[in-house]
């Protein structure tokens, strides 16, 4: 699994118009961890296995992680 930006993971958060807390629930990373890693536009200093929880939860709600954090990283949207 590939790596995740902070810029992605806010940007995935807000085109599901989901709280930082939702995102905790189905991710079980805390709320806190969310937010400092949305203040990165990088890769957020963070362990994978955080990442990997963010990036599978987002996943299963409907987003489509696209680029790579060194080329265009970005968000689609699919139908769930």
């Amino acid at each position: 699994m590939s790596t995740i930006t902070g810029f992605q993971i806010r940007a995935a958060r807000h085109g599901l118009k989901i709280s930082a807390e939702k995102l905790s629930e189905l991710s079980g990373v805390s709320a806190r961890t969310i937010k400092r890693m949305e203040t990165e536009n990088d890769v957020p200093k963070s362990t994978i296995p955080n990442l990997n929880a963010i990036r599978a939860a987002l996943e299963s709600a409907g987003i489509e992680f696209i680029g790579t954090p060194e080329d265009g990283p970005g968000i689609r949207m699919r139908k769930v």
